[in-house]
């Protein structure tokens, strides 16, 4: 067994509001350049957990806006959000659900609270991930999985609830439900204090972990605590974490797409011209309309 070379760890990035309804700590691109490190993953914002108060006299969230090239993935540990975008797909996720929205050619997409959530209030707590796409697919057609909790392939590590939840690719031979473009490994491992876990990922991939709840020991060296984003390198297959409080550990690894990358805001391509052909595609109505929005939700501008 050769662990996964641990090669730095970023420390509780400061929150910012994205639109009014999800405040983010951004670690991928994050504060230092390191995209060649965590390919395919474009962005991860975090939404820390957050006490909304009930009785809101609006639905909180991101209003209408474009995405071209990529996939958009949200996890919810708590909370609602509701889901709407220009190709007719959309729905509900609550705690330990999950949306996987393929972007593609383009869709004009908002995310809210549902009104339940707005009404009652309560924590919110969630990531969203952005997943790149090979060339060949970025200009597919748009699609969407709801991927409920139900649903979510689950490894116990313990008889007493400690278990790896599997969005994306295969835990010890327990298969995610995700469809993906490229080998992605995605899970949400959930561990009670004093338990331990290793699993092992591919030397070739990307692997980076997000710590969101306690605190681990890494591969028995170093510890982590809430808040903490860790890279790994590229020597070694195994990752060990042992759970020095009751602890969340989001896991993400993948194939590195080895494509140039050309972006603006929310369109992802590979080159200057491909961006500029989707701001005018969007400019041009292209990208379909959201129907029947409701009132007072104003459109996000662009770089949203």
């Amino acid at each position: 067994m050769s662990f996964k070379t641990i090669h730095k760890i970023i420390s509780d990035a400061e929150p910012h509001m994205v639109g009014d309804g999800f405040r983010v700590s951004n670690y991928i691109p994050g504060p230092q350049n390191y995209a060649h490190e965590t390919s395919p993953f474009l962005v991860l914002d975090y939404n820390a957990p957050w006490q909304i108060i009930p009785g809101s006299a609006h639905r909180r969230g991101v209003g209408a806006h474009p995405h071209r090239g990529f996939e958009t993935v949200t996890i919810v540990y708590e909370g609602e959000l509701e889901h709407r975008d220009s190709s007719g797909a959309g729905g509900k996720i609550g705690p330990g659900d999950v949306q996987w929205m393929t972007a593609a050619s383009g869709v004009i997409h908002e995310e809210f609270q549902t009104d339940q959530f707005t009404k009652n209030g309560g924590t919110q707590h969630m990531a969203q991930i952005w997943v790149n796409l090979p060339a060949k697919y970025k200009m597919g057609a748009p699609k969407y999985q709801s991927i409920t909790k139900d649903n979510i392939g689950v490894y116990p590590v313990d008889k007493n609830g400690s278990i790896a939840r599997v969005i994306a690719g295969n835990f010890k031979g327990v298969q995610g439900p995700a469809n993906t473009f490229t080998p992605v490994e995605m899970y949400d491992i959930r561990l009670n204090k004093g338990v331990s876990v290793s699993f092992e990922l591919p030397e070739s991939y990307n692997a980076m972990i997000l710590v969101s709840k306690g605190k681990v020991k890494i591969n028995g060296v170093k510890e982590a605590e809430f808040k903490d984003f860790i890279l790994f390198g590229h020597v070694g297959e195994t990752i060990q974490l042992e759970a020095l409080e009751d602890s969340y550990i989001l896991v993400l690894s993948g194939e590195p797409i080895q494509e140039p990358i050309a972006s603006y805001g929310p369109f992802v391509m590979n080159t200057k011209q491909e961006i500029l052909n989707a701001i005018e595609d969007y400019n041009s109505g292209r990208f379909g309309k959201i129907e029947n929005k409701k009132r007072n939700e104003e459109t996000a501008d662009i770089n949203s």
